[in-house]
Order: structure tokens, then C-alpha cells, then sequence
């Protein structure tokens, strides 16, 4: 029976994506002069985790420089050699390396071999005590093909093309040994004898490849425990790996009489024990390589079994529509019996009660599965700012605050991009020059600090940095170069949000970092149509704050019902201020532009919602019915309604994907009493009352 390994590789591939986040994280924390020794053993953890899991699915390319950075990160470990500057960042650029081919295996994208060979030699050379690459070797020699195998080494298969294999196991608890043996059974004809020293020895007869051997053990039994050898040769092949799948190095080391310690076989065993073995931590690791879907999540549970499990984002999307349906039918419930007499059907009533909080507490445990913690998005930062810092040629300190504050799995996807951005313009444009700094009498390191709070039932993400801050004139006076309408006697906060004009900036130099104008207004278009504002605090020579205000979850939200004619509508509640009935002296007319009504001492426009929908409305004059006064992207309107029904919470419901797009629309609910109720999209309903006048039905 020959095993499908494909089965396995998502795991793999999202177990390696964790590991090499882990390792740039603990790479980039490292203190140079003193680094700690739990790190280190971190460190080289990952990367002999991923070299056993890529052995596994025969990645050899993977597998490779895994093998060669796991050797000097050892080296390191045991103090054999200094951790230095130059390690670290041969240890960065393995890392992405190390993501490219791991894409190349996953999505199919391409794999710059010329890269891959140069950080091999980097490392080999880094090994050797050599400090940089010397020239000759700094472009990287041809792809050489690998010899094949010795005939020592090599399986040889008899006439019906059965090959014989010798796997040698530790004294192990006897349902192991059966275990393994019902296994291996399923491969071939295997025969069992025990040691004297109560270990047990099968030999197998199988037409499978030595790579299905392999995977069943490691499945089984601890791959550090095992020895497998081809039935009969001296020479033993431990850990399932040919000497023609070693590295070219490795393959020098092989052809010496007596093997070299530090040049261990790679592949998910490890070698067999010598006098000069290293100490019990370089082993410990080596059960996290049989299963790449397991490790440990932190240094004092490296031996612990993670306390996750790994779900499709498909199968809680439809856990968390299935507990909205309930919520919808909990509702339907309670307008039913609300017009039951209370003292009859007290029971019953009482046993509603009870569903309706067990309804509660089970959708606020469904929402909080897809809530991931913002760590998730920080810790992509840190590479970036140290790599841009260099580039520029300026020192920056990055600091995070509040990365296990929780927000919904969608939004911290689309929050990526525009976080990005920001922060790269912050140490480019932000943070400056070390000479200036001195010179301003700041430290020549610049500080940018990234923080995530939650502000009621908002996250509230902050980039900011401690630099020359936002110019003024220098913004009003591109503002006026472009056309936009402005003034010398604006606000600050006015000033500021001209920076997401589109084409705007004030870079006096095009580089590839930035200064084309090009992204600043996406920020603000994609961070917008989340639901969340932007908001820029400035001050010259001090620094800059640039604070994002989201919903933590898209999937349900707090709502106002309100009524215009027959029809109910649903407000998101995080717009509304407040709500009145205006006196008739307080609302005027404005030729050609609508109405506006006065709220204390403040004119605001009028939106009459009956009149963007074209429906028949109770009341016409804003004195008999009522306003809701709201605000978003620093605009504020009143929108004219003939009542207000209630406030409650709603299960957001995707109008698009259902039916079309609405103009004015962003959603829809479902109501108690099995009703559609359109959930209005502020943002749209303010833009529109720069643009009403008196012709009905705009959009």
C-alpha cells in the first residue's frame, strides 16, 4: 500500500509558516553582545522542525538549507562560536529563502535557485568561521547533479523487484511493537525477532520506496529511537536517507572512512549516537519532526502538545450563520409569546428567558472563534521597519503594544495593507535623519510604536512615531498647487486629512519607498469601507499619531431600528450621536440645497430618508417627526425619520451576495417577526446630503 503524503501538506506548510514567523521574531529580539540561550534553542527548534517535516514530504531543496542553517545555529548554541551581526542576518535572509520555496512547493510560484545557492554558501562559509563569502565562491557555481548512490548504500531489489529492509526498534511498550508491525504488514512480508536486550528487529520484503517506510515509523514510534538499514549491508542507512539525497558537502563527508560528527544526515532522524553527541537539548526537538502538525508553543511548553486545533475558516463562517439563524428564531420567539398572558405562562415564559441568555452566551462564543489577536498582523512589522531603517539609513526603535488585543478574523486581514503603508511612511517620511535628530536634541534613534486597545466596541489601532511631525504649509501649499479647496484659517484636523486626497504628496523626492501619492487615499478608502475612521494627531518637531477606529467584528453589530412609512431600517449604532423632534423655527430652507436644522448653535443638513427611498412617509414636516443626528468621517447630518422602534443587536446578512448591490445599503437583518430589515450605510447617507436637492430618488 503506497501512502498519499499530499494528504498531509497543508499542515506541514501551516505548521512552517508559524515556525518561520516564530524564528524572524526571536531573531529580531536577539541581543548580539549576550543573546539568550532559551532563543537560541528556539530558534534552532523551528528550524528542526521544518527540516523534519520537509523530509517527510521528501522537500529536498528545503530540507537542505534547513540542514546547513540548523548546523550553525548549533554551532552557536553550544558556544562553539560568537553569535554575530553577520549570523543574524544570514539567519534573516534564510528565512525568506526558506518562505520562497515553501511557496514554490504550496502555490507553485517560482524559486530563485540563484538565491537559494548563494545563502548555502553564505552559511557554509559562516560555518567555516569565514566571516563573508570570499569572491570566488560569491556567485553561485552551477547546479551540479548529485552522484548516485554507493552500492553499499543503495537497496538492491531481487527479481519480482522486492527490496529488504532491516528497522531496528528501542525496548518500546509491546502495543508499539504491534502497532508497527500491523504498519509495516500493510507494505510487504515482514518477519519479527527480539534482542537480548529486549529490543525488537523486523525485516520487511517490500516492493514500496524506502520514503514509505519512513513516514509509517515516524507515524508510529519516535524517529530519534529508530534505525533503519537495508537488509544485509554493513554500511547502515539511518533515517531513510540515501547518500545520493545528502548535500554535495555532506556527500564529501560521507566518502571518508570514519563519518564526521558534525556533519549529520538530515531527514526527519537524526544520526546514530557517538561518543562526541551532542547534549540531550540538540535530541529533544527531534519528536516535534515526526508530526508537523504539533509543537510547542513556547519555550517552558517546548515537550507540551498544542492546545489547538487547526479549522477551515468555511466550517466557523457556517457555525457562526447557523448560531445567526438561531438568534433570529430566539427573537421570533419572544415577539410571540409577548402577548401571552405573564401569570398563566409563567413556566413558559421563564423556560424562553432561559434560551434567550443560552442563546447569548452561544453566539458571544461562536463570534470570539473567528477573533484572532493583533499579534497576528505586529508581527509581520518588525523585518519590515528594521530592513526599511537600513535602507534609509536611519535608527529605528519599534515597539508594540497591545498585540493580544482581539479583533475579527476578516478585519485583520484587510487591515494589513493599510497598516503597512502607514507604517512605512512613518519611518520614511516621519521619523528623521540621525544627524537631524542630534542636532533637534533627540535620541538618534527614532521611536515608532504600533498599539491596539479596545475603546467600547471599537479596536482602536495607533501608529505612531516621535519625528518631525506633519507640515502645515507645507500641505496647504501642494493642497493649493492640486485645486482642492482650502484656506489658510482651516482647523489642524481639516489640514491633516488632506494628506488622503488622492495624488497627494509632499515628498520632494520619488523613490521607491515613496513620494508618488499613491496610497494614502486607499488607506483611507479601504479602512472606510470597514466601518472604522481615521483620525491624525500632529505636532511639528514632537511627532506623529495616526489612530484607526474599527468594529471589532463585521458579522453582527448593535443597531437602532427606526421607521419611515411601513418600512423598518437599522442604523449601526457607532454613528449615532443622538436623537430629537426639532421646533419648526430650527429647521430652514436653503434654495436649491434642501433643508437644515439647527442643533445648538450648529446647522446641519437635513436628510430626508423617505425622499432617498421614495417611500410614502407619516410626516413630511421634521417638527412632527424625528431627526437622528449622525456623524462619520467627521461629517455630521441629520437624517428625518417618522419614529424610532428600539435599539437591539443584528445579525449582519451579505445584501450582494443574496441579491445586488444597493446604493445607501451595506447590509440586511432579519427581524423577529420574519421581516428583511436594510441595514443603511452612514457614510453613503452623509455623502449624499452634500448632493441632495429638491428631485426625489438620487441613487
Amino acid at each position: 500500500m503506497t501512502i498519499d503524503m499530499s494528504q498531509f501538506y497543508q499542515v506541514f506548510f501551516d505548521e512552517a509558516d508559524e515556525l518561520l514567523a516564530e524564528m524572524e521574531k526571536l531573531l529580531l529580539a536577539l541581543d548580539v553582545s549576550a543573546p539568550d540561550s532559551e532563543d537560541l534553542n528556539a530558534i534552532f527548534r523551528a528550524a528542526h522542525s521544518i527540516k523534519g517535516g520537509a523530509a517527510t514530504f521528501a522537500f529536498n531543496d528545503i530540507t537542505e538549507v534547513t540542514h546547513m542553517l540548523e548546523s550553525l545555529l548549533d554551532r552557536i548554541r553550544k558556544g562553539e562560536m560568537a553569535l554575530t551581526p553577520e549570523h543574524v542576518e544570514a539567519f534573516l535572509v534564510s528565512k525568506d529563502v526558506l518562505t520562497m520555496q515553501m511557496d514554490g512547493h504550496h502555490h507553485g510560484s517560482s524559486v530563485d535557485q540563484d538565491a537559494v545557492a548563494s545563502v548555502c554558501l553564505r552559511l557554509k562559509a559562516l560555518s567555516q568561521g569565514i566571516a563573508e563569502v570570499p569572491a570566488a565562491v560569491a556567485s553561485p557555481a552551477p547546479a551540479v547533479a548529485p552522484e548516485p548512490a554507493s552500492a553499499d548504500a543503495a537497496p538492491v531489489a531481487d527479481a519480482d523487484g522486492n527490496c529488504s529492509f532491516r528497522i531496528e526498534l528501542p525496548e518500546v511498550p509491546q502495543r508499539d511493537v504491534d502497532a508497527l508491525a500491523a504498519e509495516l504488514g500493510l507494505l510487504g512480508t515482514i518477519s519479527q525477532e527480539t534482542l537480548a536486550d529486549k529490543r525488537v528487529v523486523f525485516t520487511l520484503t517490500t516492493p514500496e520506496s524506502q520514503d514509505s517506510i519512513v513516514a509509517i515509523c515516524s507515524f508510529v514510534l519516535d524517529p530519534d529511537d529508530l534505525k533503519i538499514t537495508h537488509g544485509g549491508a554493513e554500511g547502515a542507512l539511518q533515517s531513510g536517507v540515501t547518500n545520493a539525497d545528502l548535500p554535495l558537502a555532506a556527500q564529501a563527508g560521507a566518502a571518508e572512512a570514519k563519518p564526521a560528527v558534525e556533519e549529520p544526515g538530515y531527514g526527519i532522524f537524526e544520526p546514530e549516537k557517538t561518543d562526541a553527541v551532542s547534549p540531550p537539548a540538540a535530541a529533544a526537538p527531534a519528536a516535534e519532526a515526526r508530526n508537523p502538525g504539533r509543537r510547542a508553543t513556547d519555550k517552558e511548553g517546548a515537550g507540551q502538545e498544542s492546545s489547538s486545533i487547526r479549522v477551515g475558516i468555511e466550517k466557523v463562517d457556517q457555525l457562526i450563520n447557523l448560531v445567526g439563524e438561531l438568534v433570529i428564531t430566539q427573537a421570533m420567539i419572544e415577539q410571540r409569546i409577548g402577548v401571552l398572558d405573564p401569570i398563566q405562562y409563567e413556566r413558559l415564559l421563564n423556560s424562553v428567558g432561559q434560551l434567550t441568555r443560552n442563546t447569548r452566551d452561544l453566539q458571544e462564543a461562536v463570534m470570539s472563534i473567528r477573533m484572532m489577536p493583533m499579534d497576528y498582523v505586529f508581527s509581520r512589522f518588525p523585518r519590515m521597519v528594521r530592513d526599511l531603517a537600513g535602507k534609509l539609513g536611519k535608527k529605528v526603535d519599534f515597539v508594540t503594544r497591545g498585540a493580544a488585543t482581539e479583533l475579527d478574523k476578516g478585519l485583520i486581514e484587510r487591515i494589513v495593507d493599510p497598516l503597512t503603508h502607514l507604517v512605512r511612511n512613518s519611518v520614511d517620511h516621519g521619523i528623521e535623519m540621525p544627524e537631524k535628530r542630534r542636532a533637534a536634541g533627540k535620541n538618534e534613534a527614532g521611536k515608532l510604536t504600533l498599539s491596539a486597545a479596545h475603546q467600547g466596541g471599537n479596536i482602536v489601532i495607533e501608529v505612531s512615531d516621535d519625528g518631525g511631525g506633519l507640515s502645515r504649509d507645507r500641505i496647504l501649499d501642494k493642497a493649493k498647487q492640486q485645486g482642492l479647496p482650502v484656506s489658510d484659517t482651516m482647523p489642524d484636523a481639516d489640514v491633516w486629512q488632506l494628506i488622503f486626497a488622492p495624488g497627494f504628496s509632499t515628498a520632494e523626492v520619488v523613490t521607491d519607498v515613496s513620494g508618488r501619492g499613491v496610497g494614502m487615499d486607499v488607506v483611507k478608502r479601504n479602512i472606510t469601507a470597514m466601518g472604522g475612521t481615521v483620525d491624525i494627531r500632529s505636532v511639528p518637531g514632537a511627532g506623529t499619531t495616526i489612530a484607526i477606529s474599527l468594529p471589532l467584528t463585521l458579522a453582527i453589530l448593535d443597531g437602532m431600528s427606526v421607521r419611515v412609512g411601513e418600512e423598518v431600517y437599522i442604523l449601526p449604532l457607532g454613528y449615532v450621536i443622538e436623537s430629537l423632534q426639532p421646533v419648526a423655527a430650527d429647521v430652514k430652507d436653503i434654495a436649491g440645497q434642501g433643508q437644515v436644522v439647527k442643533i445648538r448653535e450648529e446647522y446641519l443638513p437635513l436628510i430626508p430618508l423617505y425622499q432617498i427611498f421614495a417611500i410614502e412617509p407619516n410626516f413630511t414636516d421634521p417638527a412632527q417627526g424625528i431627526v437622528v443626528i449622525l456623524e462619520a468621517d467627521g461629517k455630521k447630518a441629520a437624517l428625518l425619520v417618522d419614529a424610532l422602534v428600539g435599539q437591539q443587536q443584528v445579525v449582519v446578512k451579505n445584501l450582494e451576495s443574496n441579491f445586488r448591490k444597493v446604493a445607501g445599503i451595506s447590509g440586511a437583518t432579519i427581524l423577529g417577526d420574519g421581516g428583511v430589515s436594510l441595514i443603511l450605510d452612514v457614510s453613503a447617507l452623509l455623502r449624499s446630503s452634500r448632493q441632495l436637492n429638491a428631485d426625489p430618488v438620487f441613487f
